[in-house]
């Protein structure tokens, strides 16, 4: 996904978050149960925009369809240098519904895991306020 793949080499958080649809459904390398909804998904790639260094995407691949995708990327997490895939879906409106990440090696994928659940109280309040927002706003 052209748009989503720029959102992210400029680091441009919000533009990320744009694109994610409001139920979209976050599944990450390195935790059991996947993370429903925008507000959790957003504040979890900000978070992830604060562990990687060195974030590059090396291949993007399409379906014919036009709705699913795999960006594959290589990155630095505390050291250990990791190359990954973002496994994205598409709704009818264009809006990702489906996000999937895998990782390795092993090594990188434990420096994630310990990276992101350094950061998860932080997530876990942006989403948090996010949710608040929304439902202040309605």
């Amino acid at each position: 996904m052209k748009q989503f793949r720029e959102a992210v080499e400029a680091r441009d958080a919000d533009a990320m978050r744009e694109l994610l649809a409001d139920d979209v459904v976050f599944t990450s390398p390195v935790a059991f149960k996947p993370y429903p909804g925008k507000a959790i998904t957003s504040a979890i790639l900000r978070g992830v925009l604060r562990v990687f260094t060195d974030f590059r995407y090396i291949r993007e691949i399409n379906d014919t369809g036009g709705r699913d995708s795999a960006l594959v990327f290589e990155a630095t997490v505390d050291g250990k240098r990791v190359t990954g895939c973002d496994f994205i879906h598409v709704d009818e409106e264009g809006k990702i519904d489906d996000f999937m990440v895998m990782v390795r090696p092993l090594s990188g994928a434990q420096a994630l895991a310990a990276a992101m659940g350094a950061q998860f109280d932080q997530i876990a309040a942006e989403a948090a306020a996010e949710e608040a927002a929304k439902e202040a706003g309605r």
